[in-house]
């Protein structure tokens, strides 16, 4: 029984979709103007492993992620660079895929672009207009009329009267209210610009969201997720825009990923502490960077350090450093998985709203019973060793071959590991067992295997 934490009801909730053979999710994508960060990795992996579980729970989910290709600050990023908008969208959104194929994070199975949308957004505002809810202000630009909407707030709880005092009402005097925001605006020269009843313009932010997702999925639909940072104002609005304009329920189940924090305080541009996934992949593998992100809940902060994922990186090896060297039958690993609980537990981790770090857990456990089994009876080992794979592969990980894995990287000579060595059995003669046991763990997470003995310590590649 699947439950998912719901942002709109503030608490978890048994997962019924409107149609039980059909899921429909839509998670708001890149604003691509500049190369994905952390922030947007945590987001890619985790709806990622979130549309993986809920594929073994449905016959069909229909994951929409969409691109918002047009946007001020994409504006402001072609005109800096003198380059063309297009030109420098293309270019980011290529690179967008190369970061999510790093991170082993699959194609969603519809990827629309705001450019691609504008008619589903002129539907959409004309909707609004005749309802009342929106208008066209004296400078041009469309605007919705907040106060119109009876349930605006519902998402993040923000009470109007409470915005009202802390809204800039010195600024955008065409407004009616000052709580109203933009859903259609009156092109500046040299912008990109479109067609419209109201004049020549461009799209608001928000209205994009809800034309796309409404488009793809339908008026209602299941899920809708995103960073946390969208909670308010954009979700809040695209539930104002998308139930004003269709006169009908817009999202069952709300969900959003939780802030990326560097040392402790949250990652911001504006603080200039943030970290870009290419970047990050210069020193860490992208199956370890997955982890990293999947060893926190996703609602949950997440700590950014190489600390953290130098462990990400410690434990990934500990997995497949259990599964080196094993092999067996689909047949062995279905019965051994029959006789142990593993599955049962992994599986009842993910149906507790992806509690992914809980499923980790229990990979560590099973890692355990690999390694105490493998000299009492090689073929459980493996067959344990299979579970272990087939659990890995339901998050995205555990899929490479474990040689290649523990070697990746590797370029220590044969007089390079008699140096460690010779290192280790020095730190021992001094009663540095600290200094000993990093060594040896070093050498382990390369694929290095020793082996102590009277006549010394000799060692192996395995």
């Amino acid at each position: 029984m699947l439950k998912i934490y719901n942002t709109l009801s503030k608490q978890k909730e048994v997962f019924h979709p409107i149609n039980p053979n059909k899921v429909g999710m839509y998670v708001c994508g890149m604003t691509v103007y500049d190369y994905c960060h952390m922030g947007h990795a945590r987001v890619l992996v985790m709806f990622d492993v979130i549309t993986r579980h809920l594929r073994r729970h449905f016959p069909e989910v229909k994951y929409v992620r969409n691109i918002t290709d047009i946007d001020d600050k994409i504006i402001t990023r072609a005109i800096e660079n003198k380059e063309d908008i297009y030109a420098l969208t293309n270019r980011f959104i290529d690179a967008m895929h190369e970061d999510e194929r790093a991170l082993g994070v699959l194609e969603p199975d519809v990827e629309p672009r705001a450019t691609d949308s504008i008619d589903q957004m002129f539907y959409m505002i004309e909707s609004l207009i005749e309802k009342g809810l929106a208008y066209q202000g004296k400078n041009g630009d469309v605007y919705y009329s907040v106060r119109d909407f009876p349930n605006y707030g519902k998402l993040s709880g923000k009470n109007l009267d409470e915005l009202e005092a802390g809204a800039r009402v010195d600024v955008e005097s065409d407004k009616k209210d000052p709580l109203d925001f933009v859903l259609w605006k009156m092109a500046k020269p040299s912008e990109p610009s479109w067609s419209s009843p109201w004049g020549e313009g461009r799209p608001g932010w928000h209205i994009e969201c809800s034309a796309m997702s409404c488009h793809h999925l339908g008026n209602h639909f299941d899920i809708h997720g995103g960073g946390m940072d969208l909670t308010f104002p954009h979700h809040e609005n695209e539930i104002a825009q998308s139930e004003g304009a269709n006169d009908s329920a817009y999202v069952n189940t709300w969900m959003h990923v939780g802030f990326v924090n560097i040392n402790n305080e949250k990652m911001s541009k504006s603080l200039n502490n943030f970290f870009t996934i290419r970047g990050v992949l210069e020193s860490y593998d992208g199956e370890t960077l997955r982890y990293f992100i999947m060893s926190s809940h996703y609602r949950s902060p997440l700590n950014f350090s190489d600390d953290n994922l130098n462990n990400a990186k410690a434990s990934l090896t500990r997995l497949y450093t259990a599964m080196r060297g094993l092999n067996a039958s689909d047949a062995a690993m279905d019965e051994v998985s029959q006789r142990f609980d593993f599955e049962k537990r992994f599986n009842a981790a993910l149906d507790d709203d992806f509690n992914t770090p809980i499923a980790l857990s229990v990979l560590f456990e099973l890692a355990k019973l690999v390694n105490s089994e493998r000299e009492k009876d090689i073929d459980q080992a493996s067959a344990l060793a299979q579970l272990l794979i087939k659990l890995g592969g339901y998050i995205g990980i555990l899929q490479t071959n474990a040689d290649e894995f523990l070697t990746q990287g590797v370029d220590l000579s044969n007089e390079d590991i008699d140096a460690k060595i010779k290192q280790r059995n020095e730190a021992r003669d001094n009663k540095d067992f600290a200094l000993s046991d990093q060594i040896r763990d070093e050498l382990t997470e390369l694929g290095i295997t020793l082996e102590d003995s009277a006549n010394g310590t000799s060692w192996r590649r395995g």
